[in-house]
């Protein structure tokens, strides 16, 4: 498994190298060493994704990028995702995304998409082993829940804090979440969703499901989780390992699916399966989707 994911990696880096230009896939293949047939099965099979979908969407990603770090012409960022117009460019834009290309850099907001996930070694034994690559669809109802919050910076910033604000805020929580009154047991929740008072963070709250709205204890908040249809995907191992489902999830389920993010709050769901260390442990993640 370790050459295919070396040669699959080197096959990746070509794509990196050209994404403003036009990539022939067989090229693609030919720089990792691999018969071009040969390529795309093992590709397909380690990350669910084909050759093609991800150089298209790896191309929308890029753009993304250039259309909040940069004031180049959307019709230049649109030749570079391999368009052949702007208006091509915006269609498919507002169809990924609820919104077109102009109104996204006035948004102004990164955080709303994850970027496109860089292939590496760990991320492609991951997707091969530890994410359920299709989801269950599911409707959930509206839960009313009471937890603890904070905020932090996303891997996709340079102040990065996730892995010391989002543990802090567990431990903080499971030390004091039998003071919920009519606390439901299983699932516990994280709710991820922007922070609307800054644009570069997200908002993030450790709760559990109440079956009657109680009195809240000193420290905490009341939040509804909205309801809706939900997408939800198994994650296996270690918590620590979820932004990697996450990539997953946006960079490819979501980009290759008939279906539409809500932009309403992701859920990580923590049952009886899951464990604070270990690979045995199992939790879910999920996202509101439309269509």
């Amino acid at each position: 498994m370790n050459d295919y994911l070396q040669q699959i990696q080197r096959g990746v880096d070509f794509i990196e190298e050209r994404l403003g230009e036009s990539i022939e896939l067989r090229r693609v293949s030919k720089a990792a060493g691999i018969s071009h047939a040969h390529f795309q099965r093992i590709f397909k099979a380690l990350t669910g994704e084909t050759l093609k979908t991800y150089v298209r969407s790896r191309r929308m990603a890029n753009a993304l990028d250039l259309l909040l770090t940069t004031d180049r012409r959307i019709l230049d960022i649109a030749i570079a995702a391999g368009f052949e117009s702007q208006e091509a460019f915006a269609r498919a834009f507002k169809k990924a995304f609820g919104m077109t290309p102009t109104q996204y850099r006035a948004l102004g907001h990164g955080n709303l998409f994850l970027k496109k996930a860089r292939f590496d070694e760990a991320y492609l034994q991951h997707v091969s082993q530890a994410v359920s690559l299709e989801p269950a669809l599911v409707t959930r109802p509206a839960t009313v829940a009471v937890g603890m919050r904070t905020v932090f910076y996303g891997v996709g910033s340079e102040k990065n804090n996730l892995g010391e604000a989002l543990p802090r805020l567990w431990e903080r929580f499971l030390a004091r979440h039998e003071e919920i009154e009519n606390r439901i047991p299983f699932p516990y929740y994280g709710v991820v969703r922007p922070d609307l008072e800054d644009p570069d963070r997200l908002e993030y709250f450790a709760a559990a499901g109440v079956a009657a709205s109680p009195a809240v204890p000193a420290e905490m908040v009341s939040l509804e989780i909205p309801a809706g249809r939900y997408a939800v995907f198994e994650h296996r191992g270690e918590a620590k390992a979820i932004d990697q489902t996450v990539d997953y999830i946006y960079a490819t389920w979501l980009a290759r699916s008939a279906h539409r993010h809500t932009w309403g709050p992701d859920l990580e769901l923590y049952g009886a399966q899951w464990r604070a260390e270990g690979p045995d442990s199992v939790m879910h993640y999920a996202i509101p989707i439309a269509g």
